[in-house]
């Protein structure tokens, strides 16, 4: 492609994320990296002041809240649904007794719970029990998803988001991929085009180089390896990587399948 490539670069969703398109449009990328931070604030975890922290510590109180925050909500519930719970939101509790996720406060809550605790109607939300969602899943691949959304509408040809290894792309690009493996080294993977890539990682204890907690509500261990998974959305392929971590050796590769997603060269640890 001969079109002038831009590039822009800012840290977001605790990493750092790139936005490119062909063309010179800056307004564009600004336009890309407004709506992500958006999602950011609205579903950070980490936040106590985010529409996510207001839902936690509402204790099964409704809580009026943003239309986005409402897709991921019902895109993770759908998602636990789909896996039988192999993704699964609902276990901010269990993470913040592993010390991965902050405590906001000293109420308590259960370590996990089931995704018809999740109730939404309308711009209300609540959840039942002492249960806390985490949205660290799949709300980065969602940010990426309206980001190309929101390039689009600027009238970007071709483009791409990367946020920390959850890639989309679009248009004539056929964009090189490789993952950063656990010894630090990079593995060429292919390519994408008009399609979306995520990667996660989960490791023995202690021995994380690039660190990330993948917690089952069912107690299953997941596997140590590398899972990397290509559909056709971002906030997809991001909730699959954690499909893959927990599922069956016998049975990922159709389960991923079956949820909308294909895993590319897993790399499973000895």
């Amino acid at each position: 492609m001969n079109a002038q490539v831009m590039r822009r670069l800012r840290p977001l969703f605790g990493t750092y994320v790139e936005v490119g398109v062909t063309g010179a449009d800056n307004d564009a990328i600004e336009s890309a990296f407004d709506v992500m931070a958006i999602v950011h604030r609205q579903m950070s975890f980490h936040d106590a002041t985010s529409e996510l922290s207001r839902i936690n510590r509402a204790r099964g109180e409704w809580i009026r809240v943003s239309l986005h925050t409402r897709r991921v909500l019902r895109l993770a519930r759908a998602m636990m649904r789909a896996s039988e719970g192999l993704f699964d939101c609902t276990v901010g509790g269990e993470l913040i007794e592993r010390g991965g996720l902050p405590r906001h406060d000293s109420s308590p809550h259960a370590r996990s719970g089931v995704a018809d605790n999740i109730e939404i109607n309308g711009s209300l939300v609540r959840v039942r029990g002492d249960i806390r969602i985490t949205l660290d899943g799949i709300a980065k691949g969602y940010g990426v998803d309206i980001g190309i959304r929101a390039l689009r509408r600027c009238g970007v040809s071709a483009g791409w988001i990367n946020a920390g290894g959850d890639l989309r792309a679009f248009g004539e690009i056929a964009l090189p991929v490789y993952r950063r493996e656990s010894d630090g080294a990079l593995c060429a993977l292919g390519g994408i085009k008009d399609a979306a890539v995520a990667t996660s990682a989960t490791h023995a204890s202690g021995a994380e180089r690039y660190p990330g907690v993948i917690v089952s509500s069912q107690r299953d261990v997941p596997k140590q390896g590398i899972w990397t998974v290509v559909a056709h959305t971002a906030w997809r392929a991001d909730a699959l990587t954690k499909v893959a971590a927990l599922a069956a050796s016998a049975d990922r590769s159709s389960i991923v399948q079956r949820l909308g997603g294909r895993l590319v060269e897993e790399r499973v640890a000895a």
